[in-house]
């Protein structure tokens, strides 16, 4: 159609109806652009519940436009239309339509953005890349924010966040007098504990047709498809959202920290993946579970936990991605370079509390913070796996995850890749602190009071087999010195029994 003012470009994780690109446009003048990508489905292998979660929700947000008086453009996989990738397809609409110029909100992921640079001279068409104004804290003003600062840390971020949105302040001061209630919610859970579920949502007439394609499409790439039951929808995902306030919320705080057999889901509230793709609103949500607090239906330990994860730690490692990129996703400080072993696809391992980790992702594209951290994350870091290929997998098997989140999360905090500019420590744990936090170790074959031997958990040898093959770099880290102390203490021979220990295991992998 001829005389298009603008082409409006909205991605898949851009579900937002206020977005900056589409708040700048005209529904009588504009033509939105929406398509299901081929190039962004196997630039790494998603999960099928990823690829059927976010195709059913771009469809759905293209009749939420429709309704508000848009003329959409959709492209689905399998039209006539698809063109592969972003250049290409934008180029064919373009083609098409003769817009006047084009409009895109600001992507999540420097390689997209690096695309659309070049747009302007290869389309022949002025482009305008708007800001993603769903963030609460730019990339502008994270730079701002760490120039100058000999440490970047997360906490004194946070503060400032929590400032700047009045959220959980009397004043000027934070509610309860404290920043920070994270020693309050490292409880361990018990398997008697009542434990809800994170609202199911069935699949209608187009996830279903969606399902179909995904399983048709992609049906060798990694994960269950079925059952699905992620909400596709705003409604859907707000409803999902209010039943964790309401059922979860309150013990979040206590238990957002433990791992139980069977029990994927605990008092998370499993909203990430629409926080990710614009179908939740950080600063909503936040203020609900302010309020949450403020009437006494939950205490401040779980109010505060929850914020702190949404303005303080997302925001921050988007800062930090945006900050660092390009490059920092070949962050290597610690030089580890071994293949990611193929249990991380297959569960197909002896350690229970890896199996249980892998085994749910695979089942549901989605494990929790410390199951990443401290299960597939620790174990990687002390097994000395790549932190190239770990950063792919977590890219891959999760519905939440894109690049400016997942990177600095892996290179990071889990694997210590960049040196220690996220993470002020390595976050490296033997098998006592899976043993504290989980019942992994009650059904596993292995042992964990046993520090080597082949039927001690392999934690435990790695763990201090990393301590001494990092010494150099780690008795610089005064939060490392007390682990140095104890293995220095160690006799020679303890010693050689944890190298010998450790290299039996790896040559297993």
């Amino acid at each position: 159609m001829a005389g298009t003012r603008t082409l409006i470009l909205v991605l898949g994780d851009q579900l937002t109806p206020a977005i900056s690109s589409l708040a700048a446009g005209d529904p009588a003048r504009d033509r939105i652009l929406m398509a299901e990508l081929h190039d962004e489905t196997t630039y790494v292998r998603h999960h099928k519940k990823k690829i059927a979660f976010l195709f059913s929700a771009m469809r759905h947000f293209a009749d939420e436009l429709r309704g508000l008086g848009w003329r959409v453009d959709y492209v689905r996989l399998d039209s006539p239309q698809h063109r592969g990738g972003f250049t290409a397809q934008v180029a064919h609409a373009a083609g098409a339509l003769r817009p006047e110029r084009i409009a895109v909100t600001q992507p999540g992921e420097w390689r997209v953005a690096r695309m659309m640079k070049g747009w302007h001279e290869q389309l022949g068409v002025p482009v305008d890349i708007l800001p993603d104004d769903r963030f609460l804290c730019s990339p502008a003003a994270f730079a701002d924010w760490a120039a100058g600062r000999k440490q970047l840390r997360m906490e004194y971020f946070y503060r400032d966040m929590r400032r700047r949105t009045g959220l959980l302040m009397d004043g000027d001061e934070p509610a309860g007098g404290r920043w920070n209630f994270d020693a309050e919610n490292r409880k361990p859970a018990d398997t008697d504990l009542f434990m809800p579920r994170p609202l199911a949502v069935a699949p209608d007439a187009i996830t279903r047709e969606v399902l179909a394609l995904v399983e048709g499409r992609f049906g060798n790439h990694f994960g269950d498809l079925m059952p699905f039951r992620f909400a596709v929808r705003r409604d859907d995902a707000e409803a999902a959202f209010s039943a964790f306030v309401d059922t979860a919320l309150a013990r979040f705080g206590d238990y957002q920290d433990a791992m139980l057999t069977g029990e994927p889901f605990l008092y998370h509230a499993v909203i990430a993946q629409y926080l990710n793709c614009g179908l939740l609103d950080p600063l909503r949500v936040c203020r609900a579970v302010e309020d949450a607090y403020r009437t006494g239906a939950v205490p401040l330990n779980a109010a505060e936990g929850f914020i702190r994860q949404i303005i303080g730690w997302r925001e921050y490692v988007r800062g930090i991605y945006w900050l660092r990129m390009p490059g920092y996703e070949h962050s290597n400080a610690l030089g580890h370079t071994r293949p990611l072993p193929d249990f991380y696809w297959t569960a197909e391992t002896e350690m229970a509390c890896v199996r249980a980790a892998v085994t749910q992702t695979r089942e549901h594209a989605y494990a929790h913070h410390i199951q990443r951290l401290m299960i597939t994350g620790n174990f990687a870091l002390l097994a000395g796996v790549d932190p190239h290929a770990l950063h792919e997998w977590y890219l891959s098997v999760y519905a939440d995850a894109y690049e400016w989140v997942e990177l600095p999360n892996t290179a990071g905090m889990s694997q210590f890749a960049d040196g220690g500019l996220l993470a002020s420590k390595p976050y490296a744990a033997s098998g006592a602190y899976i043993n504290r936090m989980s019942d992994y170790c009650r059904s596993c074959r292995y042992d964990v009071t046993w520090r080597t031997g082949p039927d001690a958990c392999p934690f435990n040898a790695l763990y201090w087999n990393f301590i001494a093959r990092h010494r150099e770099l780690l008795s610089r880290n005064t939060r490392m010195t007390p682990m140095l102390r104890t293995y220095d203490r160690f006799s020679g021979d303890e010693r050689q029994r944890i190298a010998d220990s450790a290299a039996a295991f790896l040559a297993t992998l």
